[in-house]
């Protein structure tokens, strides 16, 4: 099997910083972030009742594009497993780190079985680092 990735980048932007922008050039391409109100998980941790540590700055950005993801998982909505991606913000040694994960195609048929799906999933998971470094 093939090895998934974690794309791995940072940025002098603060994760707040980051996330704005990342979510100006993904509308510039047809990608929408569907939880911006909950991204901030110091925010969403503490809306539980749930404590973090001072400083604590994590940001779980997720990102979808409707038009594409609602053809896909109309064609076959066992893709729904491998739809939801998230790009992961937080502050390390004074820089705003970036983590994605994406999965190899070869991965991808290991999950679902589908002619299609595997090398559309690789080609958004591709136009993502794209955007990343786009807003960085």
């Amino acid at each position: 099997m093939q090895k998934n990735q974690v794309y791995a980048t940072e940025t002098s932007k603060s994760t707040s910083e980051f996330a704005a922008s990342f979510g100006e050039v993904t509308k510039k391409y047809g990608f929408v972030i569907h939880n911006e109100s909950s991204m901030d998980m110091a925010y969403s941790f503490g809306k539980h009742g749930a404590e973090v540590a001072e400083g604590f700055d994590l940001h779980m950005i997720q990102i979808c594009k409707p038009e594409k993801a609602a053809k896909s998982l109309s064609a076959n909505p066992e893709r729904a497993i491998l739809m939801p991606k998230f790009i992961m913000t937080f502050t390390q040694n004074g820089k705003t780190q970036i983590r994605f994960l994406s999965f190899s195609e070869e991965n991808i048929k290991a999950v679902v079985d589908d002619d299609v799906f595997p090398a559309s999933l690789a080609e958004t998971y591709k136009k993502i680092h794209e955007m990343i470094d786009e807003a960085k």
